[in-house]
């Protein structure tokens, strides 16, 4: 029987993405999202680095739940901004989660910045942490630009404006498995699916 593992996110979006990169490491794990869990805690994300993050989120609901659980955090760091937005890319208008407000306010920000500045890069930290203490976290990272314009309609978060180096589309407007076969979050997922598949198993 498959083992199951929790994703510390309530971000469907996120599950399907992260169920997929993992599909092709072949586990045999079950992976669900915290709408299993609905009296699991939301984890307060209080680490000042994208690896702290994802090993707090993992921590707390491996230890909620009593399964291995896997949790990320990622973000946007754009050159200009000195690393920003960073760990604060899901609430950097503000409100946590509001992809537009957050969009819009990043590419005001950047709107008198030339062509040649505008390098970024997608960072995840991938963790997970099991019952017995077992914990691993790595690193993933998409380096790119910021568009001045969004396209594309597939992806979420900052994906519309960003243009990984070698390409001339958005993430968002790739085909999914075209996205994380380079993407930061299936860089640092399948390093992490090797880990995952001695101690979920």
């Amino acid at each position: 029987m498959s083992r199951r593992v929790v994703l510390a996110t309530r971000n469907e979006h996120k599950v399907v993405e992260v169920r997929r990169i993992l599909a092709d490491a072949a586990l045999d794990i079950d992976l669900v999202g915290l709408d299993a869990f609905p009296d699991a805690p939301d984890v307060a994300e209080t680490g000042v680095t994208f690896e702290e993050n994802a090993l707090l989120k993992a921590r707390g609901i491996s230890r909620a739940t009593g399964l291995p659980a896997i949790a990320d955090d990622s973000g946007l760091a754009v050159d200009v901004l000195g690393g920003m937005p960073g760990i604060f890319s899901a609430r950097w208008a503000g409100r946590h989660g509001d992809d537009l407000a957050n969009l819009q306010l990043l590419l005001a920000q950047l709107s008198d910045v030339a062509e040649a500045d505008r390098g970024a890069g997608f960072v995840c930290a991938a963790a997970m942490a099991i019952p017995d203490g077992t914990e691993d976290v790595v690193r993933g990272e998409l380096r790119g630009r910021i568009v001045r314009t969004p396209r594309g309609s597939n992806g979420f978060g900052y994906d519309p404006v960003f243009v990984p180096d070698g390409e001339s589309r958005t993430t968002a407007e790739m085909e999914p498995s075209e996205k994380d076969a380079i993407s930061h979050r299936g860089s640092a997922f399948r390093a992490l699916a090797e880990h995952l598949g001695t101690f979920a198993g």
